[in-house]
């Protein structure tokens, strides 16, 4: 077995072993080196293992260096998960090992691999979790599971006037402005529209926004993609002047239909925080945690990084931020983000 660094000749032949793997993910196509690349200039190695001129397994790094939050590489950034994928753990354990001068050549201070199966021996942070749904051709049998109260509280959405709307593309305006004001209450950063745009337009045929409209406003937002029997959540906000309209219910409940209409089985609503706002919620749906393992390969420091919310050093920065103005964390924010894996 041999591991090579791809380049686009072999992008057909990656992309074919992520269709047939059944560890492989939508995260692992060869195209999000494009969409890194093109939207943040981040350097990638989309690394392959090989056998017989035939390929085994599969492992995409991307290096983030930025001087807010220093210089790393992670598996995959910015979105839910990726890390090595092979035949066998030998063939994925073969992949970590093939990185280690890639990271060195890089310089970073660590690798960070996000992945939904435990590698040994590496550092590990089970800090995350993909909160799960399983689905039914009928959604009104997951419905009928719900509580009462929640029943009412997606009902109470409805009897309010909101309407929904479930595209692609012409959805990305009322989307960003959605997402844009989600995210400064929350204190985080936002992606440039340009960013969400092109993955959008890179992944057509699997992409699905979702938007709540109070009247002719958006309310809520949604970007999920749908790949094989599985919806995942990507990116989501609601604003806060119609959460007592039951907005993001209406959202949730709109998305999860839709899946089960689809013909899908399984919906990730999307990576939360253990013991999380986010996850209570989510298990309101009879949402499921499955772990997500952080796992580390540590070149310059001796500890695993808290490059996240919860650290306390990034608070009053969170506070600072939820105080701008809509437009200027547009403007702003996507220098930011692109370096916030």
């Amino acid at each position: 077995m041999k591991i090579v660094n791809c380049d686009d000749s072999q992008r057909a032949a990656w992309n074919a072993y992520v269709e047939r793997s059944p560890r492989a993910s939508l995260y692992h196509r060869f195209e999000w080196q494009d969409v890194n690349a093109l939207s943040f200039g981040h350097r990638s190695a989309y690394l392959a293992a090989m056998e017989n001129d035939r390929i085994v397994g599969v492992f995409p790094i991307v290096r983030v260096k930025s001087q807010l939050f220093g210089n790393i590489a992670c598996s995959l950034p910015f979105v839910n998960y990726g890390g090595p994928c092979g035949d066998s753990d030998a063939v994925e354990q073969a992949l970590v090992q093939a990185a280690g001068p890639i990271a060195d050549a890089w310089g970073v201070e660590y690798l960070e691999i996000r992945t939904r199966r435990q590698l040994d021996g590496l550092p590990t942070s089970e800090h995350k979790v993909s909160m799960t749904l399983d689905l039914n051709p009928d959604p009104e049998v997951l419905f009928k599971a719900f509580t009462s109260a929640h029943r009412q509280d997606i009902r109470g959405g409805y009897k309010k006037g909101l309407t929904v709307k479930i595209g692609g593309r012409e959805l990305l305006d009322d989307f960003y402005a959605v997402l844009s004001e989600s995210w400064r209450d929350m204190g985080t950063p936002i992606y440039s529209r340009g960013y969400l745009d092109r993955v959008a337009a890179t992944f057509p045929e699997y992409t699905r926004l979702c938007v709540v409209y109070a009247g002719a406003e958006p309310a809520a937002a949604a970007f999920d993609m749908l790949a094989g029997e599985t919806a995942e959540g990507l990116w989501l906000g609601s604003r806060g002047k119609f959460r007592k309209q039951y907005a993001g219910y209406v959202l949730y409940w709109e998305l999860i239909k839709n899946a089960c209409e689809r013909g899908l089985t399984r919906f990730h609503l999307g990576r939360s925080t253990v013991q999380s706002g986010g996850e209570v919620f989510k298990k309101k749906w009879n949402a499921y945690a499955v772990p997500l393992y952080w796992q580390y390969v540590l070149r310059t420091r001796r500890d695993i990084p808290q490059l996240n919310v919860t650290n306390p050093k990034y608070q009053l920065a969170i506070r600072a931020w939820q105080k701008l103005p809509v437009p200027v964390t547009q403007m702003i924010g996507p220098l930011i983000a692109r370096s916030i894996p």
